[in-house]
Formats: structure tokens, sequence, C-alpha cells
């Protein structure tokens, strides 16, 4: 599992990075984005840059992924995101202050994820409960 740190100016804009992670990265979010003290994101970031930053944020939020943290750079590279996003390592020294902050902090508000809850398809020939189709090949990348 990974930690990802995103910040930015407004609420529209995390909701909007965050709906692009999970549609065009293929992230699979395994919490829901919690709200973090954007002063505190913004020091932890500047301290995993080691610089300043040009701009401050005004709102922010974390949350973990299912992939682990390599995957998850790559994903978040191939998209353009409205908002500054941060894949935070364990290697980091705030990675476990961070990870207290997201126990107690709320919930971000106006987040639902697009994507469906059940397994898959579903085959409508099968009687009962077990009705879902999975698709491995939609995901073959992630390791199970």
């Amino acid at each position: 599992m990974a930690l990802i740190l995103v910040r930015g100016e407004n609420n529209s804009k995390l909701l909007s990075a965050i709906a692009d992670m999970e549609r065009h990265g293929n992230l699979n979010l395994v919490t829901k984005p919690r709200v973090i003290d954007s002063k505190f994101a913004d020091s932890l970031v500047e301290k995993i840059l080691n610089s300043t930053l040009k701009t401050k944020s005004n709102v922010a939020t974390a949350f973990f992924v299912k992939e682990d943290t390599t995957l998850s750079i790559m994903q978040v590279k191939k998209i353009h995101p409205p908002a500054h996003v941060v894949v935070v390592s364990d290697e980091y020294e705030g990675y476990t202050q961070l990870q207290e902050m997201l126990d107690e902090a709320e919930g971000f508000p106006g987040y639902y994820s697009h994507k469906a809850k059940n397994e898959g398809m579903i085959d409508y020939k099968i009687k009962g409960k077990n009705r879902y189709v999975k698709n491995e090949k939609l995901n073959s990348y992630l390791k199970k």
C-alpha cells in the first residue's frame, strides 16, 4: 500500500485530482480521503523535495491506495492532475506522523468513488448470488 498526499488551491481541484488518479491512473483507494492541515502538508512536501515551495496550498488530503509505492509513482506520472500529488514513502520521516494524523482526521467532503462495488460484470445466465464474473485482464499488472 502506498500513502498519497494531495495538496491544492481548493476542494474541487483535489476532488478532480483524486478522480483522475482513479479513472486514468487505475489506482484503487483503500481508505477514504481525509482532511489534512495544509501547513503540515506544505512542510512535509518541503522536507521530501528538500526545497522551498513556490506556492502554498489552501487544502490538503491524504489516503492509502492498494498499489505499491513504485507503481503508484509511475501511474501518477502518466496523468496530469490539477493539484500537487505526492506519493509519500515510508522512508521519509514525516510518514508515521502523517499516518497518525489520518487516523484522527475527518473525511474529505464531496468524495465518492466512481468504481463499482461489485466484483465485475454480471452474468445473467447464472441463477443465485454468484452472478459476477471477475475480469483478471483489467488490472493484470497488479500483484495479488
